[in-house]
């Protein structure tokens, strides 16, 4: 997965390009929308992050640029989130945006969330046979479907889930290593299913959740509650 960060600010591209290489992905940094212009390549970046405000214009340019060339995933960075530049850059084609200052993990968990809804999502944490292995979990996602493996036998029981629930346990996978937010969650819930989900649905989906995949759900081993922030799947 290659992204095109534009990013004026030389400690933040850094930041960005460092913590984006550490999750996998292939990060091209520039400083400038010349620089940006100039690089753009048709068809060999799969999301673009652009930085608003740059010292020989701004990012809204480049996303112009870009979209008229191809359909790729953009988020915004950006400074402020005044309700008129959130609603340019929406307008202009972008899939989401993100304030500064902000916290590595929520942005890595942003991306994931865009390229998934693009459809350019790439879990590399499944193996060549779509299955995904935690703890004594499998999940195949060619079939969507949830086994648990038996320690003792060495079998596995298939374990049924609402299109909900699957949809719960993927935003899990798909963003492993990272703490969701209660807030986070419900957003994603919101965009994948369509349906109102609200904060004590939730409540209830993910005790449900765990109430199937659980060894024992009062003491769970695959998603953690991360106290005051949210839960977790750990990488």
């Amino acid at each position: 997965m290659k992204v095109f960060l534009l990013e004026d600010d030389d400690a933040i591209g850094m930041g960005l390009k460092y913590s984006l290489e550490k999750e996998g992905y292939s990060a091209c940094l520039y400083k400038s929308k010349a620089d940006a212009l100039n690089a753009w390549k048709t068809g060999e970046y799969d999301l673009c992050i652009l930085d608003i405000n740059l010292p020989d214009g701004n990012g809204y340019d480049v996303c112009k640029f870009i979209k008229e060339k191809e359909d790729v995933p953009v988020i915004f960075l950006t400074a402020s989130d005044a309700e008129v530049n959130v609603v340019m850059g929406l307008e202009m084609g972008a899939d989401d945006y993100i304030c500064k200052p902000f916290r590595v993990g929520e942005l890595m968990a942003r991306v994931k969330t865009v390229l998934r809804r693009s459809g350019r999502s790439k879990d590399i944490s499944a193996t060549a046979d779509n299955n995904i292995k935690i703890e004594n979990m499998i999940i195949n996602t060619a079939e969507a479907k949830v086994y648990l493996s038996d320690k003792e036998s060495g079998k596995e029981k298939h374990i049924e889930l609402t299109a909900l629930e699957y949809r719960l346990l993927l935003d899990f996978v798909n963003n492993r290593g990272i703490v969701m937010s209660r807030n986070k969650l419900l957003e994603d819930m919101w965009d994948v299913s369509g349906e109102f989900v609200n904060d004590n649905t939730l409540t209830v989906y993910i005790k449900r959740l765990r109430d199937k995949i659980e060894e024992d759900p009062a003491d769970p081993k695959i998603i953690k509650t991360v106290r005051g922030m949210g839960y977790m799947i750990e990488k």
